[in-house]
């Protein structure tokens, strides 16, 4: 039962992580064609994606706990992180679901780190760009790039959407 519910948590996760991936390609291409609206359809898909994940770590660490109560044994440490907790479970299972259920972690494990890595591409993009109009700006217009504060004190970012620039020069 338990190698059953952990290998269908597992499965779960991948397929996530792979619409994840999907989702990611699209939010990558909305950036580059300055499609805003796709882009917050796509951002608010991975939210809902982000939602599942939870839940399903959730549902996983609920299954931990109830391994430990099965097992009885001080092997099953509190201190062990997830992927220990993970391996204590696997080294009790016969070696055909063992290697199943390893097989079937380390694919999300390499998934997820290929995401992070698309992720941590897309935000590097977005900032080297977010820096060069920020520059392009401080030297363009410097009388506005100080910054301003409300009545309230709060920092006040410049809006330049009522700024009009001469596109020839």
């Amino acid at each position: 039962m338990i190698y059953e519910k952990c290998r269908t948590i597992l499965l779960q996760e991948c397929e996530l992580i792979q619409n994840a991936m999907i989702i990611q390609e699209k939010i990558r291409v909305a950036v580059e064609q300055k499609q805003w609206t796709v882009f917050e359809d796509n951002l608010s898909a991975m939210n809902s994606i982000e939602n599942k994940m939870i839940v399903l770590e959730n549902e996983r660490e609920q299954l931990f706990i109830v391994f430990k109560a099965l097992l009885h044994e001080k092997s099953f440490s509190e201190s062990l992180d997830d992927k220990g907790r993970f391996y204590a479970l696997v080294a009790v299972l016969p070696e055909s679901e063992r290697n199943d259920l390893t097989s079937i972690y380390r694919s999300l494990k390499l998934e997820a780190i290929k995401l992070r890595i698309t992720n941590d591409a897309l935000f590097a993009y977005l900032n080297e760009i977010k820096s060069t109009l920020k520059d392009f700006f401080a030297l363009a217009f410097p009388d506005r790039f100080g910054k301003m504060y409300t009545k309230d004190g709060n920092h006040f970012s410049n809006e330049m959407s009522s700024m009009v620039l001469n596109q020839s020069f």
